[in-house]
C-alpha cells in the first residue's frame, strides 16, 4: 500500500483560522499605531506654530496669523506630509491680539483619528485635554 503524504483539509482549515484570528488582532493595532505616528506630525506643526507665535510676540507685543509670523499667503498651514491643517484664531481685545489658539484638523484618513482636532493657545494648554478618555482610544492625544 502506497501512502500519500500531505495535509488533510481539516489542518488546513486550522492554519487558515489561526490565521485569521492573528490577523484580526493584528490589523486594529497596527492601524491604532499608524494614527498615533500620523499625529505626532500634528503636534509637530502645532509646536512649531506656538514657537514662531512666541518669537512673534516678543517682537510686536501681540500675537500674529499665520502669514505674520511667516508661514505662506494661505490662512491655513498644511503638516509636512499633508496629515494636519493648522490655523491660528487671534483673540483681539481692543486692537490687540493678546490671545491665540492654534487648532490643527487631521484631513485624509487622518480625519478619522480618534483625537479629533489638536490644539495649543498661548498659555500652552492642550486640546483634546488628557483626562478625556473618550479622545484617548488610540493613544494618548499629546
Amino acid at each position: 500500500m502506497v501512502r500519500v503524504r500531505g495535509f488533510t483539509l481539516i489542518e488546513l482549515m486550522v492554519v487558515v483560522a489561526i490565521v485569521a484570528i492573528l490577523a484580526a488582532v493584528a490589523i486594529p493595532s497596527y492601524t491604532r499605531y499608524t494614527f498615533r505616528a500620523r499625529r505626532a506630525e500634528g503636534q509637530a506643526l502645532l509646536m512649531h506654530i506656538a514657537n514662531a507665535q512666541e518669537r512673534y510676540y516678543a517682537v510686536h507685543n501681540r500675537y500674529g496669523d499665520l502669514v505674520a509670523i511667516g508661514y505662506s499667503s494661505s490662512p491655513l498651514a498644511l503638516s509636512e506630509n499633508g496629515h494636519y491643517q493648522a490655523q491660528v484664531s487671534l483673540e483681539d481685545s481692543h486692537g490687540t491680539a493678546q490671545a491665540y489658539v492654534a487648532t490643527a484638523t487631521g484631513q485624509g484618513v487622518q480625519a478619522a483619528d480618534a483625537c479629533g482636532p489638536l490644539s495649543i493657545d498661548n498659555t500652552g494648554s492642550r486640546l483634546p485635554d488628557a483626562s478625556d478618555m473618550s479622545r484617548h482610544a488610540n493613544g494618548r492625544c499629546w
